[in-house]
């Protein structure tokens, strides 16, 4: 895939996250959308929603999307009730896996902005933390691994004030 075509198709993804929170916001936190009347509005194909709907709108990440069976391909998204900081992070650090991408990275940090459970000093700090240039001494086969490690262990220095000194 070219550069071109990367960036577009990240663009676009920016774009359909954007209305889908839109329509959480102007929705009380609940959204139902049907994935190809959507996908029809932004001029894409349904998986491309899918892929939205899986990789920005997780339980780890304070949504609940629940898929619609016969009701004519209907997902139900909505926020997780309302958390202070310490629980979301909890919640977050419960939730994740045993390594993480950096766009992972990159869309949990812009989630907890979003919910404004970190500054943005925060975000980079933790971001340049988990960063592939801080991570270059790092095997390729172990990089996912020990940037989840180092993105857990920010999180835990929030919650425990070590990174708000």
């Amino acid at each position: 895939m070219d550069l071109g075509r990367m960036i577009r198709l990240a663009r676009l993804v920016d774009v359909i996250e954007a209305m889908i929170k839109e329509m959480l916001d102007e929705n009380e936190g609940v959204a139902v959308i049907n994935r190809s009347l959507l996908a029809e509005k932004v001029n894409c194909v349904p998986s491309q929603i899918t892929y939205v709907l899986s990789t920005r709108f997780t339980n780890g990440q304070g949504f609940i999307v629940e898929s619609r069976r016969g009701g004519g391909g209907q997902i139900r998204i909505s926020r997780v009730r309302k958390m202070d900081s310490t629980e979301y992070l909890m919640h977050t650090i419960n939730s994740l896996g045993e390594d993480m991408s950096r766009q992972q990275a990159e869309i949990y940090l812009q989630n907890f902005l979003d919910y404004r459970i970190v500054t943005n000093e925060q975000a980079k700090l933790i971001m340049a933390a988990v960063s592939d240039n801080a991570l270059s001494g790092v095997d390729s086969d172990r990089k996912g691994t020990v940037r989840m490690d180092i993105f857990k262990n920010m999180l835990i220095s929030l919650i425990t004030g070590n990174l708000n000194r």
